[in-house]
């Protein structure tokens, strides 16, 4: 059987935490930032768990991790 390759696209953009939950960024927080209120910003900050449907793709995308 040949050697499981990770998804480099899916490797940059998730981490797995050390409980195996996968971390991503926040969504909407590239551009176009001055027509958001402060709130919505303050709120994209920082980082998210992935929900349960998405970390079993994710898992199957990085497999080594």
């Amino acid at each position: 059987m040949t050697k499981l390759k990770t998804k480099r696209a899916a490797a940059k953009r998730f981490s797995l935490t050390g409980t195996g939950r996968v971390r991503r960024n926040q969504a909407n927080h590239r551009h176009n930032m001055t027509q958001k209120a402060q709130k919505t910003k303050v709120g994209q900050r920082g980082t998210v768990i992935a929900s349960d449907a998405d970390k079993k793709m994710i898992k199957l995308m990085i497999p080594h991790a």
